[in-house]
């Protein structure tokens, strides 16, 4: 369930050509996130079948949630050197466990509780994409409508040569990555705040606006519609968009009518800088030995640490800004995942919409693919959807299986070797939750 070859807001990548207008300087120490970048087969990721959950209640002693997990976290902590984490599980959607592990500050000596918020990267994806679905379902657009007929009001840069193909681009192709930006071929702007704000004349880190306008001076690497490339910039664009059809800042429409709804208050776009830090978020930390860099923010001459400055979050808003708990996560998965014990916040015909297989080359005869803002596996009569993210000073994955149940995790450092570190957590939660045999009938939701 890793999505290692497509996520540079989970990585942080080189980038390897470049940009026109842009003298670019690659640091020596992005080289260690590249090697994460080759295509992998997601096919042994996310696609367990576990075993009925309903087992035999006359068995010598149960194994309840908290003991499954009990048994897995604190070594995956400190075998991977994390601080802290939390995990929470849903059944039936009812919120059977909410727990922290570890340290959420060790500075401050605090300890990770369950709404304890942190960063949560990519997985800002399906939050957009249910947002965007919302303001379909309202009628304000079609999934076929042209984006930058939308955002005509950002003006390329003075001189700029427009690739007229960006304004094929529609919705759709923005919601499945097949806008025509593909980062492997040219670069991720979202990384390169400092050098975007120095090209076009502004202060640095450039906001998401000015990282739009630039890039309708930058060409596609392919024609949209064409095929799947995961990009960070297409969600970038999607959040102007909710901007400019609702009026509203992207996070204040988010906030007001998309979580406050599903009962998620506590959730918002993340800062940047550690003295902006919200009140019960935790403290992320890079992993031992990672070199410093440059901050996106002037006047700061020292080298800094990647998860505070080494990259611009407010920019990232809507593919990669939101701070939430493990508990908001359960509550905006159990609002969206057609299951009828809570009512679901989209009606069930755009549910079908948003995990529905997109008609692009990469997925025809494919177990997987990505759908609207969610990686689809169908499993028997369902489907098991996913979504990751990974930060420097953050990982974290988000599942709603095929059976029923549905899960998250989020810790506060992305170790070196995150790859493996994600694979590894993902067995890891899928053997947990099949070692369960004693299936609580509390639901924490009420508490």
């Amino acid at each position: 369930m890793v999505e290692i070859s497509m996520m540079s807001v989970d990585n942080g990548k080189l980038q390897q050509k470049k940009a026109k207008g842009i003298s670019m300087k690659p640091r020596a120490f992005h080289l260690i996130f590249s090697l994460f970048l080759i295509f992998i087969s997601f096919s042994v990721l996310c696609c367990k079948s576990i075993t009925d959950t309903n087992h035999d209640d006359s068995a010598d002693y149960g194994v309840t949630p908290q003991e499954a997990f009990q048994e897995i976290i604190p070594d995956l902590l400190s075998n991977w050197n994390i601080p802290g984490g939390a995990i929470a599980l849903v059944k039936d959607e009812r919120l059977i466990l909410a727990k922290g592990y570890g340290q959420a500050d060790k500075e401050d000596n605090k300890i990770v509780v369950p709404g304890s918020l942190f960063r949560i990267a990519s997985i800002s994806k399906p939050i957009t994409a249910v947002a965007v679905l919302k303001l379909y379902e309202d009628g304000l657009f079609s999934f076929d409508e042209k984006a930058f007929n939308i955002l005509n009001d950002l003006e390329p840069p003075q001189g700029a040569t427009v690739d007229n193909r960006i304004y094929d681009i529609t919705i759709r192709d923005l919601l499945q990555h097949s806008g025509g930006w593909d980062r492997e071929l040219s670069f991720d702007p979202m990384f390169m705040s400092r050098e975007i704000a120095e090209a076009m004349g502004v202060q640095s880190p450039a906001d998401a606006e000015t990282i739009i306008r630039y890039m309708k001076g930058q060409p596609l690497d392919f024609s949209p519609g064409e095929r799947y490339a995961y990009s960070n910039f297409g969600y970038c664009v999607l959040g102007r968009i909710i901007e400019r059809v609702t009026g509203q800042s992207y996070e204040d429409f988010v906030k007001k009518n998309v979580l406050e709804p599903m009962g998620i208050t506590s959730m918002s776009i993340g800062h940047t800088l550690l003295e902006d830090r919200t009140d019960g978020e935790v403290r992320y930390y890079d992993y031992p030995g990672a070199f410093p860099v440059q901050s996106v923010f002037p006047g700061i001459e020292e080298l800094v640490l990647w998860p505070y400055g080494g990259f611009y979050l407010e920019a990232m808003d809507a593919h990669g800004g939101w701070i939430a708990s493990v508990v908001d996560l359960m509550r905006f998965v159990t609002a969206v995942d057609e299951h009828d014990v809570r009512p679901d916040f989209l009606q069930p015909s755009t549910i079908e919409l948003m995990v529905s297989r997109p008609e692009l080359s990469n997925w025809e005869n494919s177990s997987w693919y990505y759908a609207l803002g969610w990686l689809i596996r169908p499993t028997g009569d369902d489907a098991n959807w996913w979504h990751n993210g990974s930060l420097p000073g953050t990982v974290g994955i988000i599942v709603r299986s095929y059976h029923g149940l549905a899960w998250a995790g989020l810790f506060n450092s992305r170790p070196y070797n995150w790859g493996t570190f994600m694979g590894e957590l993902d067995n890891a939660l899928w053997e947990a939750v099949n070692d369960i045999t004693e299936w609580p009938s509390h639901d924490l939701f009420e508490n």
